[in-house]
């Protein structure tokens, strides 16, 4: 009897073993290989395995680190039931990697996408969705299983270094850009990480600053854009941001995190932080940060501390496992996807040169362009025509195997340009970067913005020969910034004192010669255009186009491509003009970077709200400010000309039960085949509850491609709630009772017509209360 016991216990513990070592992923239920996991294993896989060279990292080592070099990074893999690690890699203007390979002499090289400025200046959803599908397509061929992006942080102050990475300083195109591309890229099968949530809108003590500002700030304006991306495009993940909100790390809020995120929007993906962002690994984990990235051993040793220690409950670990262990399933790697290392990365050379020229926008043009067919020979000044900025810098740069210049992309389309004036801005550049080489010894040297050599300005007797010699001068001023640093005011906001010269002196000898002078604005923010934009014939805004953008901006020069982009920001008379730049750090020198999680700097950088920045312009962000305030702008926000012209005809509203539809047709009434975007705003009715700005963007629709005395009809719809504002005391988006004026648009500024529509009665939605009395007090209210 004794060994029948024995044996029985035997065989229900080796059965039992069996079992537990058959849970495998995809072949068991998520529930299931839950509760096979040890804790060590759980917490295990909300750490990442750490990245190479930082303080306090994982070694960087092992399989899963080389499964695509040059990628931001991955979770860890458990073999033992079935988890395979996932790869993690930028960006948002294209998937960065590695181009070359050791023992290989293959290349990676992937495709410079226009950046995400150029992209909301289309105000094309459809151009966007696509756009994104062809940047997925290389994620996916290259063995990448998420996308770290797109960032869609709000354009609070044309000084944030990467405001290039954002879309707009309008919540709405800024959602509406973001779920395009999302759901573009995922239709690939893989995922998508929208960043940096929230409200982190500079580059400065980014990792300690403290954003403060009211609930109703944050909500219309900082969250707003994010909820629409949420819940119209479904995207894998999310990544929080390094600053605080309000006194709370935003990777460590667990009322940003699961109760607005998840709970009111009903977000069903992962949420991870930004990378070593954070300090409390535990908190964060409560808080509903599932997978902090990439990863130290001090996290996996503070995590399960506290579980042992029952400050942080299994159950909260649980339910971040359980959202990682949903992410795998849906990933490629999960699915043994066979990736080929080759995608077709000439059809997307082409997608890219359609999409950035549809985003480039016309600022001026007095009789010059298109350039006609006559018109053949072409001098290009400035240093930034030889050298064309494809994008910005940092983790949102992207290792392409070519940029084309402005005078590659002229020559392309059949042009001329000025040998003699090529060859001296050539051996300057080059007599320059040797001077500006970046430090070797800096590992993230190659994340910084690049030291570009100043303006150089050809002597009289060269401008007045090439003027004889040519038929039309083309200036490009250049712009880059990225992670890390801010902008700055002089030399970069406003253009630098050769600069000045080099429009002034070469529209002077043009013109003394008849013949007309455009400048190229080969930018990714705004920049100071007041002073000077009376001396060119044309501006073009060609943002940073991607690796085809000389080529882009030539199809706008020749006329091949009728512009059509509109701005998705203000640019204002002078940078004080902002409201918030009042408020913004401007003199802030960034240290290195601490990757040991502690941002506690023995000596502080002596700079103006360096450990915080008050919100103080409240929801007045943009054009909500300028237009609400009567401010004079060098352009306002949703200008953009075309070489065509257009007629809005036969506006009406049509009411279903909480949503209007708002119709009219536009003609294209000039010559010339071209696209127009429509601009709703609203105009809520005075003297309600809350303080409303003038008009605010509540939807836009472009046309398709119109030729000329073509018409098409344009549908928008608005629901009710789309009118609302948060009313902080009520926890609540309310839309009172009164007449709404809506405001049919080609800009901010020029209104085509005007419908009106009555609510009769108060309309609300309750939300949780995010923000305690004690949090209440500590923000600025209007």
């Amino acid at each position: 009897m004794k060994k029948i016991i024995i044996l029985t216990i035997c065989f229900i513990a080796c059965y039992g073993s069996v079992k537990s070592q058959e849970v495998k992923l995809g072949k068991s239920s998520v529930d299931e290989v839950l509760k096979a996991m040890t804790i060590e294993e759980k917490v295990q896989l909300l750490i990442g395995t750490g990245m190479a060279g930082a303080s306090g990292s994982s070694a960087v080592v092992g399989a899963t680190q080389s499964l695509v070099p040059g990628a931001a990074g991955t979770t860890n893999l458990i073999s033992r039931l079935g988890i395979p690690a996932i790869v993690l890699a930028d960006g948002p203007a294209g998937l960065r990697i590695s181009p070359k390979r050791e023992g290989s002499s293959d290349t990676y090289y992937c495709t410079a996408f226009p950046v995400a400025t150029l992209l909301a200046a289309t105000w094309n959803c459809e151009l966007t969705e696509n756009v994104g599908l062809a940047m997925g397509n290389e994620v996916l061929e290259y063995g990448a299983d998420v996308l770290l992006g797109p960032a869609l942080n709000i354009h609070r102050n044309p000084l944030c270094g990467r405001n290039f990475e954002y879309y707009s300083e309008d919540p709405l195109l800024s959602g509406k850009t973001a779920a395009a591309i999302i759901r573009g890229i995922q239709k690939n099968g893989v995922g998508t990480s929208i960043k940096h949530f929230a409200a982190n809108n500079q580059e400065s003590n980014r990792m300690a600053n403290d954003a403060r500002m009211t609930e109703r700030a944050l909500r219309e304006i900082y969250l707003k854009g994010f909820e629409i991306a949420v819940k119209e495009s479904n995207p894998w993940t999310v990544m929080s941001s390094y600053n605080f909100i309000n006194g709370v790390y935003a990777s460590e809020s667990r009322e940003l995190l699961t109760t607005i995120l998840h709970d009111e929007w009903g977000f069903k993906g992962t949420v991870m932080t930004d990378w070593f962002g954070g300090r409390n690994a535990a908190a964060q984990v409560y808080a509903g940060n599932d997978l902090l990235m990439p990863g130290r051993p001090d996290q996996y040793n503070a995590i399960l501390q506290a579980v042992n220690d029952g400050k942080l409950s299994i159950q909260d670990v649980d339910i971040n496992v359980k959202r990682i262990l949903n992410l795998i399933l849906e990933s490629p790697r999960f699915k043994n996807y066979k990736y080929s290392n080759k995608p077709d990365l000439k059809a997307h050379a082409q997608i890219t040169r359609q999409s950035a020229a549809e985003g480039i926008i016309l600022l001026k043009n007095t009789a010059t362009l298109p350039i006609t067919s006559k018109t053949k020979k072409i001098a290009t000044f400035g240093i930034t025509s030889y050298d064309f900025i494809s994008g910005g810098t940092g983790s949102g740069d992207v290792n392409e195997a070519y940029t084309i210049s402005l005078g590659e992309g002229l020559v392309n389309a059949g042009y001329q340009i000025n040998e003699e004036l090529k060859s001296l801005y050539l051996k300057y550049i080059n007599e320059e970067n040797e001077k500006n080489k970046p430090d070797p010894n800096n590992p993230f040297a190659a994340f910084m913005p690049k030291i570009r050599a100043g303006e150089f300005v050809p002597e009289a007797d060269i401008l007045n020969k090439t003027a004889k010699e040519t038929d039309v001068a083309l200036i490009t001023i250049g712009r880059t910034s990225g992670e890390f640093m801010d902008r700055k005011l002089d030399n970069d906001f406003n253009l630098s004192d050769n600069e000045q010269k080099l429009i002034q002196e070469v529209s002077k000898v043009f013109h003394a010669a008849g013949k007309k002078v455009v400048v190229i604005l080969n930018i990714g923010g705004v920049i100071e255009t007041a002073s000077w934009k009376q001396y060119p014939d044309a501006i073009v805004l060609a943002w940073q186009a991607g690796q085809e953008g000389g080529n882009s901006v030539a199809d706008i020069l020749s006329g091949k491509i009728n512009p059509s982009g509109k701005l998705p920001m203000t640019f204002p008379v002078n940078y004080t003009d902002n409201i918030s730049s009042a408020n913004f750090p401007q003199d802030y020198t960034p240290g290195p970077m601490n990757f040991g999680g502690n941002t506690n700097n023995a000596e502080k950088p002596k700079v103006r709200n360096i450990d915080f920045t008050y919100y103080e312009e409240d929801i007045f962000v943009g054009y909500r400010y300028f237009d609400s305030f009567n401010k004079d702008v060098s352009y306002p926000f949703g200008y953009g000309l075309s070489y065509t012209t257009f007629e809005y005809i036969n506006p009406k509203i049509n009411q279903n039960g909480n949503e209007y539809t708002i119709s009219l047709t536009v003609k294209n009434t000039g010559k010339t085949t071209g696209k127009e975007v429509v601009q709703l705003y609203v105009a809520a009715p005075k003297n309600q509850n809350l303080t409303k700005p003038d008009k605010e963007l509540k939807a836009f629709a472009k046309t398709k491609e119109l030729k000329a005395g073509e018409s098409q009809t344009i549908e928008l719809s608005v629901k009710i709630l789309d009118l609302a504002s948060f009313d902080e005391d009520e926890s609540a988006w309310v839309a009172d009772a009164g007449e709404y004026q809506l405001l049919i648009a080609s800009s901010s500024k020029d209104i085509k017509s005007t419908l009106s529509l009555a609510i009769t009665n108060k309309v609300s939605e309750k939300t949780h209360n995010v923000m305690n009395p004690q949090e209440k007090i500590n923000t600025i209210k209007k």
